[in-house]
């Protein structure tokens, strides 16, 4: 899978890229990164890529020449999506993660900065995307938090598969408690269920501190959940 990422600071990306999941990913050619700088598109002396916003108003604006052009300078595959790092975006979840790892060969992601970018970038975007509701100095935290959610979810990049089925979000609650070695520390024992054997007894547990911790940490997600349950057919 290839991912392009459209920034101003291409070094924000040297350690990451080489570090972790992450860095092995790229190394196994599971996926591969390439970053486009809009400066080198732009054709004054001084490489501007900013300038104030019509109407007036605080701060600057990037400018849409330079990058129309690095953009258009990618190769396009097949199945490519155009991505625009924005507060204004759609919120970023596990399934916008999932649809682009099962769907799309190519993700282009553009980082914005100042105030914004030119409305008229928006011709080339296919998806805007946001972290949350809140205001970044840059796009480039959000991109690589997509980049890493995209990447973990390809073929390879972990190792048991089975792993990825069981985490938050997959399927609409958030993880269960976990524990390790010692049983007991600073005088917190690890629930006796778990050290029980009995497997059956271990799932349901498991369940339901997942609705349990869903409901009273994010009851947003448990609201979802439970009228999905509440929706589906009940089994012959």
């Amino acid at each position: 899978m290839r991912f392009d990422i459209v920034t101003l600071f291409p070094d924000f990306f040297d350690s990451p890229l080489n570090s972790g999941l992450l860095g092995k990913a790229l190394t196994k050619q599971i996926a591969s990164v390439h970053l486009t700088n809009p400066r080198d598109f732009t054709t004054d002396k001084h490489h501007k890529v900013d300038d104030e916003p019509y109407g007036g108003g605080v701060g600057m604006l990037l400018k849409p020449e330079p990058i129309f052009a690095a953009v258009e300078s990618l190769p396009v595959l097949p199945r490519r999506e155009v991505l625009l790092m924005t507060p204004q975006g759609q919120p970023m979840n596990q399934l916008l993660f999932q649809t682009l790892a099962a769907e799309s060969e190519q993700v282009v992601i553009i980082c914005g900065h100042y105030e914004g970018v030119d409305e008229r970038v928006l011709h080339l975007v296919t998806r805007e995307v946001s972290l949350g509701d809140f205001v970044l100095t840059c796009g480039e935290i959000p991109a690589l938090a997509l980049l890493n959610g995209v990447v973990r979810l390809l073929p390879g990049t972990v190792g048991k598969v089975e792993s990825l089925k069981l985490e938050s979000f997959e399927a609409g609650l958030l993880d269960y408690p976990q524990y390790t070695r010692p049983a007991e520390f600073r005088g917190w024992k690890v629930p006796e269920v778990l050290l029980s054997g009995n497997h059956q007894a271990i799932a349901q547990w498991r369940k339901t501190q997942q609705i349990q911790r869903t409901r009273d940490r994010r009851p947003d997600l448990w609201q979802t959940w439970n009228a999905g349950q509440q929706s589906e057919p009940d089994t012959p």
